[in-house]
């Protein structure tokens, strides 16, 4: 199957058109996903792989507020990977892709199960995203900074975006 990012991008807008601000959060963290893969030199399924998981990442957040009320990264690592496996089998994806993509998905908040690069890229990229949403203090910033971050890329946009004055 063809890789078309957009056909799952649009899925994506359509699924969350009730929160722009999630559809927003979505697109930023691909936008820095995809920079930092490239950066590290990633191969093409691993950058296909980040690319879809990146913009599905937080698809289970509608799913956790109906049932759960709440947003919490458990709740959305719960309900996620059902919704992105039908949207992904739906647009033609193998079943190994599948597979780690909702992995991804059900694994982005739980920091301490980081295994591979593709997990390492999208919990770096979503951090990034979050400590721009969520005005992280300069304590946390570098906390996260220590403990979560490992590609020269995510430390060198780190840096850049939030250390560069301190």
């Amino acid at each position: 199957m063809k890789h078309k990012i957009g056909l799952l991008i649009e899925d994506m807008i359509l699924y969350e058109r009730e929160s722009q601000r999630r559809i927003n959060h979505a697109m930023k963290v691909y936008s820095f996903a995809l920079a930092i893969a490239e950066n590290e030199n990633v191969n093409a399924e691993t950058l296909q792989i980040i690319e879809v998981a990146a913009v599905l990442h937080d698809i289970g957040v509608k799913e956790s507020i109906n049932k759960y009320n709440s947003t919490a990264g458990t709740f959305q690592e719960i309900e996620g990977p059902a919704i992105a496996r039908k949207i992904l089998k739906n647009r033609g994806y193998e079943a190994d892709f599948i597979d780690r993509v909702c992995y991804l998905i059900a694994h982005h908040h739980t920091y301490d199960r980081i295994n591979d690069i593709d997990l390492q890229i999208l919990v770096e990229a979503d951090l990034l995203v979050n400590m721009f949403e969520k005005s992280y203090s300069y304590e946390t910033i570098v906390d996260h900074r220590e403990r979560y971050f490992k590609t020269k890329t995510g430390l060198k946009y780190l840096d850049n975006l939030f250390l560069r004055n301190y």
